[in-house]
């Protein structure tokens, strides 16, 4: 051994260094794939993905050829480094070998190429992978048995090999979509996370309440008719017969222009331009109401509750504004339904949704149970008030405003702060 040239050893061991550092970037960068940007390289037809992906398909074989060959290098440098040193320190180079050895692989064979990885896994990972592939190919006895007595420990400690669901879920991609930065621009970044609460709205929470439908009573006269589809706003009216509740059928925007440019303008004549009923449930979800709206080649639907009562009326742009936000029509430049106050609190419009009302001003009112601030109001008070009244609920003073038909036409709402005493 004492024949073996310094420049020799020296030359020997940094290459091991070398090969240690490559086996521990490559474990650090394997793992460290992002898996959804490797199956998009895949889809890509990279070869390189491909093999990395096929390398982690089977982790267990994957770990025993990097850390066979890491283990394999760093104990042949331990051993040069001991000869090394014994012929350069004498009986003490063992334990001088030992520290130096240490120091160095721990900051260029470990911390140094594993972080570097960590941060670089793609650039690391997939040119690994080839040469891996080959060791693998090459070392598949040895990796056999390490696998063999590895597993066999797993089992003897009941260990399962579980196939872990790589799906992500829908909260998940809600996170990742708030921390995507600027790859993914603001607002699109609202518009998908706002698809992906389809599932959780339902259509009583967006739809236009019953109170506010502009239908058509087959018993009024001709000049009322007009008059309500001048002024209609919706993609259709309802057609009834006294009462919402006795629909006799619709008539959509299509329709309307139908009837207006025939010669037969007159109540019965206006039934030839209308269509069945189609209705939607109060509790369906928005995203099954998008699909139903496709399935069945609609736009608009009158909503009715379990007993079949009606309830109110959506169309496709009311979902489409949960996605893209409020869309430029008349009517939603005209609705004010949100007004700050010099005091801080807000002039909000009875009829408007708690969730809108939350979403905008980042509160939040409890949103089981009515879904408007009417009705929010009405079950805390549980009667309909003759005057004004001021409640507390959940820390937030509500004071109505104006009170007409029955109903709370507007209210005002100051958010207290934790130290303001409350009020009832």
């Amino acid at each position: 051994m004492n024949e073996i040239p310094v420049w020799l050893l020296l030359s020997s061991i940094s290459i091991l260094l070398v090969l240690s550092a490559f086996f521990s970037s490559s474990e650090t960068g394997m793992m460290a794939l992002n898996k959804y940007r490797l199956k998009h390289l895949i889809k890509q037809n990279n070869r390189s993905a491909k093999r990395a992906d096929k390398l982690l398909k089977r982790p267990d074989r994957l770990l025993g050829v990097i850390l066979i060959g890491n283990n394999f290098v760093n104990i042949l440098a331990a051993a040069l480094t001991t000869i090394l040193c014994l012929e350069l320190f004498g009986n003490s180079g063992v334990f001088i070998g030992s520290i130096i050895l240490t120091i160095i692989i721990l900051i260029f064979a470990e911390v140094t190429p594993k972080t570097f990885a960590a941060k670089n896994a793609e650039s690391i990972a997939l040119p690994a992978s080839g040469i891996l592939k080959v060791l693998q190919k090459v070392l598949y006895p040895l990796i056999w048995v390490v696998n063999f007595f590895s597993n066999s420990l797993l089992d003897l400690l009941n260990v399962k090999d579980e196939n872990k669901n790589e799906d992500i879920t829908t909260e998940e991609l809600k996170s990742v979509l708030e921390n995507s930065g600027e790859m993914i621009p603001k607002r699109y970044q609202d518009m998908l996370t706002s698809i992906l609460d389809l599932d959780e709205i339902l259509i009583d929470e967006i739809m236009t309440p019953r109170n506010e439908i502009l239908g058509i009573d087959i018993e009024e006269n001709f000049e009322i008719l007009m008059e309500k589809i001048a002024i209609n706003q919706k993609e259709i009216m309802p057609i009834y017969e006294q009462s919402l509740d006795n629909l006799k059928g619709t008539i959509d925007t299509n329709g309307i222009k139908k009837f207006l440019i025939s010669n037969k303008l007159s109540i019965k004549s206006f039934m030839d331009f209308a269509d069945d009923v189609y209705v939607a449930l109060e509790n369906t979800p928005l995203s099954n109401q998008l699909f139903n709206f496709q399935k069945d080649n609609k736009t608009s639907a009158v909503v009715v509750d379990e007993y079949g009562d009606v309830k109110g009326l959506i169309d496709i742009n009311d979902i489409l504004e949960e996605i893209v936000g409020e869309l430029s029509t008349d009517k939603a430049r005209d609705k004010i339904d949100i007004q700050e106050q010099k005091d801080g609190s807000y002039l909000i419009d009875g009829s408007a949704a708690i969730r809108e009302i939350n979403k905008k001003l980042s509160w939040d009112l409890p949103l089981e149970g009515p879904v408007t601030l009417n009705g929010l109001i009405l079950e805390k008070i549980q009667t309909i008030p003759e005057s004004n009244v001021s409640i507390n609920l959940n820390n937030y003073l509500i004071e109505t405003v104006l009170i007409k038909d029955n109903m709370i036409k507007f209210a005002k709402i100051l958010k207290l702060s934790v130290s303001e005493p409350k009020e009832d």
